[in-house]
């Protein structure tokens, strides 16, 4: 799987990135500097990372969204190439008009670092074929404004077409205001576009992928992204 990494002015997350695809995949990813117009040549996945890009300025994700490489990044969505846009990234995602909705301040306007669990409601997708349907996982979230709002229409839309792929629970999978940490509408980690090769989530799987860490819960999604790519080849 050939990989690029999309680097911000204030993205901290892309080292832990490159590791986790490194790692899993047997190939480092291309680090992509914002400025640049173009992609490399036959990229598969394209990551947007998580941090503080442009220091979270006017909006988080609003500067980076309107980035020079964001138009090759829309193009590459568009001919079904894959994106996963993490925390920032999901941010960013929105903004630039790759995914509905957007990401508010979290409900208690504090920021949160800790574990969550995550159910995966589908295992059908290039981003969820390395786990089974109803799996819960846990991975790390860090984040200030990850309540994911959207208007009505459009939430009921994403839940028809099981567009939601990730959504915050409790430990036995079970949903939990007391577990939906940041107040997101439904519950909602984890979002698909309309042709379902590009997620949002607010999570950290890259975070999660090492024994060393306590746990790998994270490994699956990009175990599942590898064999998507190889299984398409």
């Amino acid at each position: 799987m050939k990989s690029a990494v999309i680097v911000f002015p204030g993205i901290n997350r892309e080292r832990d990135m490159a590791r986790a695809l490194t790692l899993i995949s047997g190939r480092a990813p291309a680090m992509v500097w914002h400025a640049e117009t173009a992609l490399p040549a036959g990229t598969d996945l394209v990551v947007i990372p998580g941090g503080f890009s442009y220091g979270d300025y006017l909006r988080c994700g609003a500067i980076a969204a309107r980035a020079p490489i964001m138009d090759a990044v829309r193009a590459h969505a568009e001919r079904g190439g894959l994106v996963l846009a993490i925390c920032n990234g999901f941010q960013i995602a929105c903004e630039a008009g790759l995914l509905p909705g957007v990401l508010m301040r979290n409900a208690q306007l504090k920021f949160i670092c800790r574990d969550v669990f995550l159910r995966v409601e589908r295992s059908d997708t290039a981003f969820s074929r390395g786990y089974n349907a109803g799996q819960v996982i846990r991975v790390p979230v860090a984040h200030g404004e990850g309540n994911y709002a959207a208007d009505a229409e459009t939430v009921a839309r994403l839940e028809a077409e099981g567009r939601v792929l990730y959504r915050y629970v409790a430990p036995d999978g079970s949903l939990d205001p007391a577990w939906n940490h940041n107040g997101a509408t439904n519950a909602i980690a984890g979002i698909l576009n309309e042709r379902r090769n590009v997620l949002g989530m607010m999570p950290h799987p890259e975070n999660h992928v090492e024994a060393a860490m306590g746990c790998t819960d994270g490994r699956g999604l990009f175990a599942g992204l590898v064999d998507h790519v190889a299984r398409a080849a």
